[in-house]
């Protein structure tokens, strides 16, 4: 796993807000077919998980996808062929999702609202589980996938307690 200290994460996020900033704002509008598409992919991963208790395969990017988990931990790569998380119970709602295309069309930000309960097997249950969500999506092979994510708790809520894939 690649090490980042913190001068690279700063220096990351100031290139992705600076990318951001310069978005033309045709680019931004929320009715655009891409912010319907990544919409649709978020609230219909969300439907999978709380009907069948297992995350749905696929969704990440084939480089792998660099993301921070919501408990506060170090950053943590996922890779396209993880095993899915397996659920006790999971009742988590996306809400308003914000989409941001970025010029060109091939890659786009969600920037939304997860709220509600999860137990992932083996650990504790998260009964009150809110964060703030920016995903980086990027489009392969006609889909669209996760190339990084940063899930961070909202004051008064949790986020989960896994601080690792291993």
């Amino acid at each position: 796993m690649r090490e980042f200290t913190s001068t690279k994460k700063l220096l990351i996020a100031g290139f992705a807000l600076t990318l951001l900033a310069l978005v033309p704002a045709s680019a931004q509008a929320e009715d655009s077919e891409v912010a319907a598409e990544i919409k649709a992919q978020i609230l219909a991963g969300n439907k999978y998980v709380n009907e069948n208790l297992v995350d749905q395969e696929g969704g990440i990017s084939k480089h792998g996808s660099a993301q921070f988990w919501s408990s506060g931990g170090l950053m943590q790569w996922s890779s396209n062929d993880s095993p899915a998380t397996e659920y006790e119970s999971f009742s988590l709602k996306a809400k308003h999702i914000t989409v941001l295309e970025l010029p060109g069309g091939e890659a786009a930000v969600a920037m939304y609202y997860s709220e509600g309960g999860m137990h992932v097997k083996g650990n504790a249950p998260v009964g009150h589980y809110m964060t703030r969500v920016t995903e980086v999506y990027v489009k392969e092979d006609g889909e669209w996938v996760s190339r990084a994510g940063h899930w961070s708790a909202i004051q008064g809520g949790s986020g989960t307690n896994q601080t690792s894939v291993d």
